[in-house]
This record gives C-alpha cells, sequence and structure tokens, in this order.
C-alpha cells in the first residue's frame, strides 16, 4: 500500500477557541472514515511549524486519498499539501 503525508495549515477563521479544534478534527475524522474506506489513517502529529497537522495515511486508491484531502480542507477549513513516501530502504534499494 502507497504512504502518504497529508500536512495541514487551519485558517486563522476556522475556530476562536481552541478547544473547537478538537471538535473540527473529530468531524473530519468521521467524515473521511465515512467517505474514504480505503484510506487508512497510521497516524497525526501536530507541528509546530507552517503546518499545523501532519497525518500519515496509506492507500492504493488515489480518488480516495484526493477525496479525503479535500475533506480536510472543506470540513477542517485548511490548506492541505500531499506527499508520496517512499520507506527510506526500497527507495535506496531502487537507486
Amino acid at each position: 500500500m502507497a504512504v502518504y503525508a497529508i500536512l495541514s495549515r487551519m485558517s486563522p477563521q476556522a475556530f476562536s477557541d481552541p478547544k473547537q479544534f478538537k471538535e473540527i478534527a473529530q468531524r473530519v475524522s468521521a467524515e473521511i472514515k465515512k467517505q474514504c474506506p480505503n484510506v487508512k489513517w497510521q497516524e497525526s502529529f501536530a507541528t509546530l511549524g507552517r503546518y499545523d497537522v501532519l497525518d500519515i495515511v496509506e492507500s492504493d486508491d488515489l480518488k480516495q486519498l484526493e477525496r479525503a484531502a479535500m475533506i480536510i480542507r472543506a470540513y477542517g477549513n485548511s490548506t492541505t499539501e500531499t506527499m508520496l513516501c517512499t520507506p527510506w530502504d526500497e527507495f535506496l534499494a531502487g537507486l
């Protein structure tokens, strides 16, 4: 299964109270589980840089991965950047 990193940055207008972030995250997660069953979440991280969230996911269905990114954008009021990730050993073996 292909591994992807989805980097998300929340809009400053997404919420006014930090506690609302938890509600947004739950809503996004529920929608992705419902609409994208072929996207398997591995881990999520809060980050302190240009992005707010880093999600590591697996999927062999590119259309569902695209839909998941759009759900993050729509329900999470975010911008996203998605990158294909190659395990280091596989990368080195292909050189």
